[in-house]
């Protein structure tokens, strides 16, 4: 029998499959090890309304039960968590309906979310902003929101009474729509995400940066201090930073899809760092410090994934914001 059951709907162009709602709070994320969470994080879906190539769920979710009886790739499909928010509900209080994280200083952050956008469509933003509501009327908790929707806007204007206790986020790579388009299907220009971020942050919602993933530049200075000033990082709380996240098959991925959208220079470049290790952590590198020329004491968050032989080097960087993973 299919774990996942496939539904009459429609989200983003893709069809829809549900699986029971048993877990969308997990306590003990490795989220907390990024700073985008103090353990906490929930999510209502296990496959996104948006179709990004250098997205590593695909390969996380492989083996995923949420898959059994699929046909289609993971890319192609939306997967919603049914009764999602009762089932927070339920994670978040006793039999008896009492809360089970009510102490006032229980001051965590949960972060949402680690698998899907939150607000890839009205539908998903509208069930975000429910368990929202739910986590903070049950909580004393901060949530973080992390999105490449445009649609953030109406999940601030809906929680706007709990504006000092949720942190609002959306994420890009790159500053040019056109390249951004190579390689995220779906998403909204990023033209108008970072546009929804700037209204975020005129209207007195704390907001955050997430340059991610970062390709290969021919000038990283310059890269840095552009996203610096596209992202406003004045009034942004922290920003975080990574270069591609290559997992599974997100590298080929990425790689093709720049060269299909005639990105070649992009594409060549990329293939050439992932095929040598000392080009890849130049790279890595060339990003990180310029990057941390800019920040403040404290706010830039920059993840890496370290081998045995880069260790030393980016331990003697945790200060400047390197998180070592």
């Amino acid at each position: 029998m299919s774990y996942a059951t496939r539904t009459q709907a429609i989200m983003n162009g893709k069809p829809v499959y549900t699986v029971p709602a048993k877990s969308v709070l997990n306590m003990s994320s490795g989220f907390r090890h990024k700073l985008l969470c103090d353990g906490p994080t929930f999510s209502a879906g296990s496959a996104c309304g948006y179709s990004c190539a250098f997205c590593y769920v695909p390969d996380l979710m492989r083996k995923s039960p949420h898959m059994s009886g699929v046909a289609e790739t993971h890319n192609d499909i939306v997967i919603r968590r049914e009764g999602a928010v009762a089932a927070l509900r339920r994670q978040l209080t006793f039999a008896n309906g009492k809360p089970r994280y009510l102490d006032p200083a229980d001051r965590r952050t949960i972060y949402a979310s680690p698998l899907v956008d939150i607000a890839a469509n009205p539908t998903l933003a509208a069930e975000t902003t429910d368990a929202c509501r739910t986590i903070l009327h049950l909580t004393h908790w901060d949530v973080r929101l992390l999105s490449k929707s445009t649609l953030l806007q109406a999940v601030a204007e809906n929680l706007a009474e709990y504006r000092d206790r949720v942190v609002y986020g959306v994420s890009t790579g790159t500053l040019d729509d056109g390249l951004a388009r190579a390689f995220e299907t779906g998403t909204p220009l990023v033209s108008k995400r970072l546009a929804t971020l700037h209204w975020l942050q005129d209207e007195g919602f704390r907001t955050f940066g997430m340059i991610c993933p970062s390709l290969p530049q021919v000038d990283y200075a310059a890269f840095a201090a552009s996203m610096h000033a596209a992202l406003r990082a004045d009034r942004c709380e922290h920003v975080w930073g990574e270069i591609l996240n290559a997992r599974g098959d997100s590298m080929a991925r990425t790689i093709n899809a720049l060269s299909a959208a005639g990105h070649n220079r992009e594409s060549s470049d990329l293939a050439h760092v992932s095929t040598n290790a000392d080009a890849w952590e130049d790279y890595s590198r060339q990003t990180f410090e310029s990057h941390a020329a800019l920040y403040r004491p404290g706010q830039l968050r920059f993840l890496q994934y370290v081998t045995k032989s880069s260790k030393p080097w980016w331990e003697a960087r945790r200060g400047d914001g390197a998180i070592l993973l």
